[in-house]
């Protein structure tokens, strides 16, 4: 799998046209998943791309200040310290925003693209509750149902997360079983059998998300269902 460096724009060689041959092999690999439905964890990954080259595009400015320099004194009269650039930051960093035009629309794209085929998933992916759901539905289970003849079964655990400007929720999973689609094992049978066999969450809230399309599971329908379960459960305030 390509990999895209976060600092590749400004990492190494900064040269617009060993830029471009980096960013369109990377590309190449995202559009290779994308044609197999696969979105993670490229579509992520053009996320945070797309913002990086963005940031880089508005702090131009501060990006000059941020190059080394060499003390050479003071002035006599006003007392400030005098610099000399060692480098000469007005071609580098035109050729940043030169790496940086042209990547942009190309993260554009290929976001439009990765949303396309979300939001087709998504429209095609229900979730439901299974049983009573208990008021703290930060933890539980989920039952992972595609076109598969199985029911993948993940522990799931809510933390909420508080940056500077925002607050969101992150969702960790973990596998603990397959079941086999059957009248045995529906979606309560299968409940029943994890309090059973799990003694200490005696009543956990699980919910069953289920697809009717044959996608990619690691790669595709995991992450949504993950996405799915953040948007349904307690909301953040």
């Amino acid at each position: 799998m390509a990999k895209l460096n976060q600092n590749w724009i400004t990492e190494k060689l900064i040269d617009f046209e060993y830029k471009q041959y980096i960013l369109l092999a990377y590309l190449s690999e995202v559009e290779k998943a994308f044609d197999k439905t696969e979105l993670y964890p490229y579509f992520s990954e053009l996320i945070e791309h797309y913002k990086n080259a963005k940031v880089i595009k508005e702090q131009q400015s501060a990006m000059a200040e941020s190059f080394p320099k060499k003390l050479l004194g003071f002035n006599k009269e006003t007392l400030q310290p005098e610099f000399e650039r060692l480098i000469n930051d007005s071609a580098i960093i035109q050729e940043i925003l030169q790496i940086v035009d042209f990547s942009l629309p190309k993260f554009e794209y290929y976001l439009k693209e990765g949303k396309k085929i979300y939001d087709f998933i998504e429209s095609h992916t229900q979730i439901s509750p299974v049983g009573i759901i208990p008021l703290n539905n930060d933890f539980g289970y989920i039952l992972l149902n595609d076109a598969s003849p199985e029911t993948y079964v993940y522990s799931y655990e809510i933390k909420l997360f508080e940056s500077a400007d925002d607050k969101y929720r992150g969702v960790y999973t973990q596998y603990v079983s397959t079941f086999t689609k059957g009248i045995k094992n529906n979606f309560e049978n299968i409940k029943s059998q994890l309090i059973k066999q799990i003694k200490e969450w005696p009543n956990p809230a699980t919910y069953a998300i289920e697809t009717d399309l044959k996608v990619p599971f690691a790669e595709t329908f995991l992450p949504i269902a993950k996405r799915i379960l953040v948007k349904t459960v307690q909301p953040v305030y």
